[in-house]
């Protein structure tokens, strides 16, 4: 591992190295289970109508999540890092520059890109999720250089009142809540700052196509309608929610890249990663850092992608 920012002051509890990828316990995790065979007959027909449903899921989870395994807070407070260790890499030094952090639920990673010396804000929808963000900056020293913020994605501008970052950043799991990347695209590059960057870390859409043991491909690549799912135990160890629905949306590759052109961004790069950051499926092995990858003599496929764009 790589290790981490050499910036933070001596009050904080940043750790020295980057921490292993939390491993998914899969005591607790089920099987998507569709709530309908066509997406039309379950998700709201309006925006309000599945944002709430989501954010009444994201809050029911922050409980279960911030008590897990999975998120390890106790062992983030001791100095862990959640990044993966080649983000600091691509994205490179960032000490001194504002970073804001998109969909940031808990904070964990927003809060490792300060202990590496950025000035950081993190945004979530979720009051919950942004409470302990909150705790977590003035428990490991970094009140000084962290807030959190709630509001929708699609209303960052506003809340931030124009505000703009050397850095806009969206780490794993965030695109597949937001129906119209175009838009999400719109969003992010209007809170760049001259010469700023967009940087995403999202696991690779193929994996969505694969069953459960990653061996069969089983469904569709180029879903584009919103999905609803009856999920009652969220992805980490932990007891089962209380407001079990969410809905979702599938987004290809191309989707993405589309979405940031459009907007007038430039893709610096992309890149495929064969490793991933927890047991997606069951016959993906642990390697020696915490990333998850197929085992040898398995066919390697993308499991992760990371991408930087800016204004030309």
């Amino acid at each position: 591992m790589t290790e981490s920012g050499t910036t933070a002051s001596a009050t904080t509890t940043c750790g020295t190295a980057e921490s292993e990828p939390a491993a998914d316990s899969g005591t607790a995790a089920s099987a998507e289970t569709p709530l309908a065979t066509t997406a039309s007959e379950t998700v709201p027909a309006t925006e309000q109508g599945w944002l709430d449903r989501n954010r009444a899921n994201w809050d029911d989870r922050v409980a279960v999540h911030a008590a897990s395994d999975f998120y390890d807070l106790a062992g983030f407070r001791a100095g862990a890092s959640t990044l993966r260790p080649f983000e600091p890499a691509e994205l490179g030094d960032v000490a001194g520059r504002s970073l804001l952090h998109l969909q940031c639920h808990m904070g964990q990673d927003t809060l490792s890109w300060a202990c590496r010396g950025a000035k950081v804000t993190g945004l979530d929808f979720s009051v919950p999720a942004v409470e302990v963000g909150t705790r977590l900056a003035a428990e490991i020293g970094l009140a000084d250089r962290a807030r959190f913020v709630v509001a929708d994605v699609h209303d960052a501008v506003r809340a931030l009142a124009g505000e703009r970052f050397d850095v806009v950043y969206t780490g794993l799991g965030a695109l597949g809540w937001l129906p119209d990347l175009t838009r999400w695209a719109r969003v992010a590059s209007s809170l760049l700052a001259e010469r700023g960057v967009l940087y995403l870390v999202e696991f690779h859409p193929f994996t969505d196509m694969l069953d459960e043991e990653g061996r069969t491909v089983e469904r569709d690549y180029f879903t584009t309608s919103g999905q609803a799912w009856d999920e009652p135990y969220t992805y980490t160890d932990g007891p089962p929610l209380t407001r079990t629905v969410s809905i979702q949306w599938d987004h290809t590759l191309g989707e993405v890249i589309t979405a940031l052109g459009t907007v007038g961004l430039r893709v610096e790069f992309l890149h495929e990663h064969d490793a991933t950051a927890f047991e997606r499926f069951s016959v993906l092995e642990r390697g020696e850092h915490g990333e998850y990858r197929f085992p040898a003599g398995h066919p390697r496929v993308p499991l992760m992608y990371s991408l930087r764009a800016s204004r030309p």
